[in-house]
């Protein structure tokens, strides 16, 4: 791969997906694009690359992007979060609510880990929930959808006791339950699509997504996550990860590291 093929790579993501790769990553992306290219019949990625930018197709321009995203993820990643997840937000949002399901957005959800640690929060907590999942990548909502992991990938994050009292073992995968699945509905979405209805989320997870974001566009990213969280709903980032000056619509929550509530000016523009 060339750098110009880089940096019309980059183009390509940041227009569709609002997201930019460092430079120091060429390398890597030509190393996950290889499986792209033998799959769609090219020989190498630079023979991919000339014939997307010749004749550039959707589909395939779709399935660079996607390769390119960064996937990774484990359950109950950052478990902190998922504390103040399970032991003080949803008792709390029970209550406020009625009884009404609550609504939980884990957008950029890649292979479905966090949503099913989420479920699994819920379930322990004895709270209704109503989680939606979303990620760009079609590959790793497949994965996401059937809910079966190596021992490996659920032990990355869960202890044994809830991977037997979550998962039903068949052969050599781990298979969510059907409470859990009963919780979790996966569907694709992009981050700078505009929300084109009115439903909104109690809760939504954005962690470990928006760092790749292309700077030109974060600041649209966190307005369209502020237009579907409730006005006293939470965002969860991760907890190294601040709006910083991409936003004025959410304030940090003293002493819980990734919580975000929307700020006074968020609540006076929807006023």
């Amino acid at each position: 791969m060339t750098p110009d093929d880089f940096d019309r790579l980059q183009s390509l993501m940041a227009s569709r997906a609002g997201f930019r790769l460092t430079r120091d990553r060429m390398k890597l992306a030509e190393h996950r694009l290889g499986p792209v290219a033998r799959r769609e019949g090219f020989e190498t990625v630079d023979a991919m690359l000339a014939s997307l930018w010749a004749r550039p197709v959707a589909s395939l321009g779709w399935s660079v992007i996607e390769t390119l995203l960064n996937p990774e993820t484990w359950f109950r990643r950052d478990r902190d979060s998922f504390d103040t997840f399970g032991k003080e937000l949803l008792p709390a949002l029970a209550k406020a609510r009625g009884g009404q399901p609550i609504r939980v957005w884990s957008a950029g959800c890649s292979t479905g880990q966090e949503a099913w640690s989420l479920a699994i929060a819920a379930r322990d907590a004895g709270a209704p929930v109503e989680i939606v999942a979303t990620d760009l990548s079609q590959r790793a909502l497949e994965k996401a959808r059937s809910g079966a992991y190596t021992g490996f990938e659920i032990q990355r994050g869960l202890k044994a006791e809830t991977m037997l009292r979550c998962f039903d073992q068949v052969e050599d995968a781990w298979i969510a339950r059907a409470e859990l699945r009963a919780m979790v509905h996966f569907a694709r979405a992009n981050l700078v699509d505009a929300p084109t209805d009115e439903h909104r989320f109690d809760i939504i997870f954005c962690r470990h997504v928006l760092g790749d974001a292309d700077p030109a566009r974060r600041g649209e990213m966190f307005d369209n996550l502020e237009r579907r969280l409730v006005d006293d709903g939470c965002l969860f980032l991760g907890p190294e990860e601040q709006p910083d000056g991409d936003s004025i619509a959410f304030r940090a929550v003293a002493g819980r590291k990734g919580l975000f509530v929307k700020s006074p000016a968020a609540l006076r523009r929807a006023a």
